[in-house]
């Protein structure tokens, strides 16, 4: 009860004395008698008494060393007593400062004649400072013009202009302005607790409106930001692209002219020759038209040119032994022919060449081989040979062939580890791994090395990595947990997996649901990951996603959280027989962008390289045609759960629904398209793509580099 009368006495001084301050005084009078009457009590405000008594103190200390002549003293007190917006904006408080500089200026000729030398030389020099300074801005009224004049007068003691100041009753004068203007401006300094509450809250509703706006504000650009990313993205893509086709021909344009030199001096131009830079010169989606139409000795008949044959022994031994810069070319022509090479019958021509000419010499343990310059001390080098290996691994028979090379998987996950995260080498040499790990041989040695913990503890920080490595990394993750020796590997850490897998469910890169999906899926079949995930709370998390407005990532989840609830274990993947190897070409543009070695002027490069310095004898060269197995046809609300194969993917319903540009892998794995390979540190996050979102769980997988 006493804290409430306390706080009400309290709050009745704070009416009182805001009535006070604004002066009025017959309601004061009103105010007192009503308290009385209704035994209320009022408090005096809090701090009032002493902040009087430090009024009255300034006060005096002011008119003291006004008395006194101390202009330091004063000065001091003025600045720090005085409102700001009084002394700026109020002309009399400009007035008044004006006259009290005059009066300590001259105040040694009046008080001190004995030292009057000295001391008034100080204090008008002084005062000329003030006149050039806050005084200035006087300098257009006439009562203060004359008085610009006193530091260039010598005795302004006997000065007509100024004999009014030196008057007897000019001090007086002067000092009661100042008393008047101290009591009004001091009080009305003393801004009452009643109109301090009312500004603070006042203040406080203002500034939650203002921030309430600023976060719709910025919640509006992060959206414009994204937009504006995904733009940009497509305008490099497009940049990149015309850029490549510019260089391109330039590069044809200056070994044409330098054919034609050739031919004034009587040399001979090979058909094949001609062949290759026809190859070079149209771009993929313009050869399967062209090339049927077109014959290099009579045009129209002439259906798919073929590469004119190397020689291999003589380019493997300057591959492995040649200078470093040889090395170079001789890597990035190789990688062109094989990229640039028509889809179809004249690609599967030059991998053949390849393989069955033993280039990267998987078939010879004793020697050095390509393979070997993986460590080598030259980045340029290691780049160059991974993305060789990634285009062998972007075709069915170069898996095949890469997948004959013992040492093959322990180089390539060496550079893994020690590459830095986003380099070109270790991106390249993350896509060709993704790529082998469609082959079950290949998922079994990557699962026996360990690369399962590796992964999970790589993506456990996903935000210092780019979308690439993310992307890359979830969807080889996804491939190895379909083998039940992958889930295996998992159960023994299935803590650290399912806390990895369930965090990656909230990134802002939609485009790795699939494959966090998928994963969560396989390894949930086991009973010890569904113990732990229960622990964890895993089902909840799952339904907080469930309720995006998405209707096949719902479907997904809910499958997720039915296998997570399910008795039964999941089948036995790894006694199945390999399933047969399809002919799809999943060779990306990607992979001859961003080319760090370019060729000096004159210098050979590329086909023109191959042609001039390695050129063989021709020899046929047959397809090895690999027969498809069509599989089962899957159902289109339920996960996956065996590979399917590209055709009866392509003609499902579900792909039919979502006709967006996809490809698939030899096992019937499904391949993206789209693909943004933005750096680590975002400014804003990628938009999520429709496909992204229909992809199935529970099979074999990797990303385009696109």
């Amino acid at each position: 009860m006493g804290d409430v009368l306390a706080t009400e006495a309290d709050l009745l001084g704070m009416i009182k004395e805001y009535l006070t301050f604004e002066e009025f005084e017959e309601t004061v009078q009103v105010f007192d008698k009503e308290c009385k009457r209704k035994g209320k009590l009022v408090s005096k405000p809090r701090g009032n008494a002493l902040r009087d008594s430090k009024t009255r103190v300034i006060q005096k200390d002011l008119l003291s060393s006004f008395d006194d002549g101390d202009h330091k003293v004063f000065f001091e007190l003025w600045t720090e007593n005085i409102p700001s917006e009084v002394k700026h904006t109020d002309t009399e408080a400009q007035s008044l400062e004006f006259y009290l500089h005059i009066h300590f200026s001259i105040y040694p000729l009046r008080r001190h004649p004995n030292r009057r030398v000295t001391e008034f030389e100080e204090r008008i020099s002084l005062f000329k400072q003030y006149l050039e300074t806050r005084g200035a801005a006087l300098s257009q009224t006439t009562e203060f013009l004359p008085y610009y004049a006193l530091p260039f007068v010598p005795n302004p003691t006997v000065h007509p202009s100024f004999k009014d100041l030196f008057q007897d009753s000019w001090i007086p004068q002067l000092k009661s302005k100042l008393e008047k203007f101290l009591l009004q401006s001091l009080k009305s300094s003393k801004t009452p607790r009643l109109l301090t509450l009312y500004v603070s809250f006042y203040f406080r509703l203002t500034n939650m409106f203002f921030l309430n706006k600023t976060a719709e504000a910025v919640q509006q650009l992060q959206l414009q930001l994204a937009e504006s990313d995904r733009r940009i993205t497509s305008y490099v893509r497009k940049f990149n692209k015309t850029q490549a086709d510019y260089r391109n021909l330039i590069g044809i344009t200056a070994e044409l002219v330098d054919t034609l030199e050739a031919t004034v001096s009587g040399k001979m131009i090979s058909l094949e020759y001609l062949q290759s830079v026809y190859v070079r010169l149209f771009s993929s989606q313009m050869r399967q038209r062209m090339v049927q139409s077109t014959d290099f000795t009579r045009p129209g008949t002439v259906n798919v040119p073929m590469l004119p044959s190397l020689d291999y022994e003589k380019l493997k031994k300057d591959l492995v032994e040649g200078p470093l810069r040889l090395r170079c070319l001789l890597l990035q022509a190789l990688r062109w022919r094989l990229t640039r090479s028509l889809p179809g019958e004249q690609r599967d021509t030059v991998l053949q060449g390849f393989i069955s000419n033993d280039l990267l010499k998987c078939y010879n343990t004793n020697q050095k081989t390509v393979l070997d310059m993986m460590r080598s001390n030259n980045e340029v080098v290691r780049q160059y040979t991974a993305r060789l290996i990634n285009a062998f691994a972007s075709l069915a028979e170069g898996r095949a062939y890469l997948s004959q090379i013992p040492k093959l998987l322990k180089v390539l996950t060496e550079a893994l580890k020690t590459e830095d995260k986003e380099s070109l080498t270790r991106k390249n040499v993350l896509v060709a791994l993704q790529k082998l790990s469609l082959r079950r041989s290949q998922q079994t040695a990557m699962i026996d090395d360990g690369l399962i913990g590796w992964l999970v503890d790589e993506l456990q920080d996903p935000d210092c990595l780019s979308d690439y490595t993310l992307e890359y990394s979830t969807a080889l993750l996804m491939n190895l947990c379909l083998r039940t020796k992958g889930k295996r590997k998992c159960a023994e850490i299935a803590k650290h997996v399912l806390k990895v897998l369930t965090d990656l469910l909230g990134h802002e890169n939609h485009e790795i649901r699939p494959y966090v999906n998928g994963a969560l899926y396989s390894i949930l079949s086991v009973a010890s990951v569904q113990q732990e995930a229960r622990e964890m709370s895993v089902e909840e998390i799952l339904r907080c996603y469930n309720k995006e407005e998405n209707p096949d990532l719902n479907r997904q989840i809910e499958f997720i959280i039915k296998q997570l609830n399910s008795e039964e274990e999941g089948p036995e993947s790894d006694d199945e027989e390999d399933e047969d190897d399809n002919d799809e070409d999943l060779m990306e543009i990607d992979l001859d962008k961003e080319e760090v070695f370019q060729p000096q002027q004159r210098e050979l490069s590329g086909e023109s390289l191959l042609t001039t310095e390695y050129l063989g004898i021709m020899t046929n060269m047959t397809k090895v045609k690999r027969k498809s197995t069509p599989l089962p046809q899957p159902n289109d609300d339920e996960p996956l759960q065996r590979p399917v194969t590209p055709s009866s993917y392509r003609n499902s319903d579900r792909n039919r629904e979502y006709p967006l540009s996809r490809q698939k892998s030899e096992e019937g794995s499904l391949i993206p398209s789209r693909f943004n390979s933005r750096p680590p540190t975002r400014s804003g996050s990628r938009p999520s793509t429709t496909d992204s979102l229909h992809h199935s769980l529970g099979r074999g997988c990797y990303p385009s580099m696109t």
